[in-house]
């Protein structure tokens, strides 16, 4: 059962009533993410989402964490490129407590100056640990070959730079400016009363405002036709293929689902069975979609010996031009929809997965799409759609690219990237 209601103050909240299960997944979404920042405060989002848990005026960090795991519950945040993601799961018996907690890390902070200058060290650590993680760095990489100098591109955790230059009137002003009701939206999901819940509510969250408001609005990026390398003493080559991909909130994202499920979506897939398991060139391969507010990408990734990217890089863009041209027959999309509804349905078991798919689909879409919903558009899919899909997306080639590595000869990658493959045909290769 669900209930969706909005506050006077515009704070928009989604409850899902799950009876058979003993907890309550409960999450404050708020749009602030990388994407929303600028080069001078990138990261800011993640360092703020660091803040609420050092202490508040009524408990102490250790307080904070304590409250929580003493009655056996979790507590966590993430911030992403779009949204920052502060969640508590507990047994149901202890909603006013997650409530409670929650509503005293947005309001209550302190951003104490000795807190923000040793969180600098934390995050500088964190960082450096990332570059020393390739997968990290690729993904870094790419989404500027991607998207150029749009905000989009930012990376979440910011820079060294960026993260000693924060200060305390820097974040407060940033929360108070767009951790605001109208940009956020609260996610409950797992055994629960709906009327205490919006009793609750109501008493934590309707005086909430904010200061020189900012609402959130999202840029409109291009998908760039650019090639990256980045030279990195480790073992392995890494790589990542974009593909033109569909915004998020499309109901056409469930067609680009089934279609990437076959062709890089998991070890039955084509580039799983054709690369690594007929040919042994690689250990990993797979194809994920990534969608954004008004765009989106297909990725190809894959960690290999760098003798071998040449042959990968061609067989990667013969397979997709073999599946761009010859589509899927009526016997396979009847087994991919079911592959795709028992991905969708297993996920969806977890009453933390369900606060999170509810909360996101509010927050971005401004509706939300029940489980019955997501399988009807699922059974819905014919051929007329995947194969305009098909055109909008794979037909389109791969456009650009990202690679983290060493022990390569850089003028060959040069030479494989504008002239030997035709996807790439024109571009630029810079080594950075």
């Amino acid at each position: 059962m669900y209930n969706l209601f909005k506050l006077d103050n515009g704070l928009r909240v989604v409850v899902e009533n799950i009876d058979y299960v003993n907890s309550v997944s409960v999450g404050l979404w708020v749009k602030s993410g990388s994407r929303n920042e600028e080069k001078y405060n990138n990261g800011i989002s993640h360092f703020i989402e660091h803040m609420f848990f050092k202490g508040t005026a009524n408990r102490t960090a250790l307080q904070i964490a304590e409250c929580i795991e003493e009655v056996g519950g979790q507590m966590n945040a993430f911030t992403g490129k779009e949204a920052t993601c502060f969640y508590i799961k507990v047994l149901d018996s202890h909603l006013d407590l997650a409530i409670d907690v929650l509503a005293d890390m947005l309001f209550n902070s302190k951003f104490l100056s000795e807190d923000i200058e040793k969180e600098k060290g934390v995050i500088i650590e964190e960082i450096n640990m990332s570059e020393d993680l390739p997968e990290d760095v690729l993904s870094d990489l790419h989404n500027k070959a991607m998207w150029g100098e749009d905000s989009i591109s930012l990376p979440i955790l910011g820079s060294i730079d960026t993260v000693k230059s924060f200060n305390r009137k820097q974040l407060v002003d940033y929360v108070s400016s767009h951790y605001i009701p109208e940009n956020s939206v609260i996610s409950i999901a797992g055994r629960v009363d709906l009327k205490k819940v919006e009793r609750l509510i109501e008493k934590y969250f309707k005086n909430w405002n904010g200061m020189n408001k900012i609402i959130t609005k999202y840029s409109f990026p291009k998908l760039l036709n650019n090639h990256l390398l980045k030279k990195k003493s480790i073992e392995q080559l890494h790589l990542s293929l974009g593909i033109q991909g569909i915004k998020s909130g499309s109901d056409d994202i469930y067609s680009l689902l089934l279609l990437n499920n076959i062709y890089g979506g998991g070890a039955s897939s084509i580039l799983f069975q054709k690369i690594r398991e007929e040919k042994g060139l690689c250990y990993s391969i797979y194809s994920y979609l990534a969608s954004f507010n008004n765009n989106g990408v297909i990725i190809v990734y894959t960690g290999l010996n760098a003798k071998y990217v040449y042959d990968v890089i061609c067989r990667i863009k013969d397979e997709l031009e073999l599946f761009s041209k010859d589509g899927i027959g009526a016997n396979k999309l009847i087994k991919a929809k079911e592959q795709l509804k028992g991905n969708y349905i297993l996920g969806m078991e977890s009453i933390s997965s369900r606060m999170f798919n509810n909360g996101k689909s509010l927050l971005f879409t401004n509706k939300l799409s029940t489980p019955e919903d997501i399988i009807k558009k699922i059974d819905n899919i014919d051929e007329d759609a995947l194969n305009r899909i098909m055109k909008d997306t794979f037909c389109k080639g791969i456009v650009n690219s990202a690679f983290v590595g060493d022990n390569i000869d850089v003028e060959l990658v040069k030479n494989l990237l504008d002239k030997d493959i035709k996807p790439f045909q024109g571009s630029k290769s810079t080594l950075l």
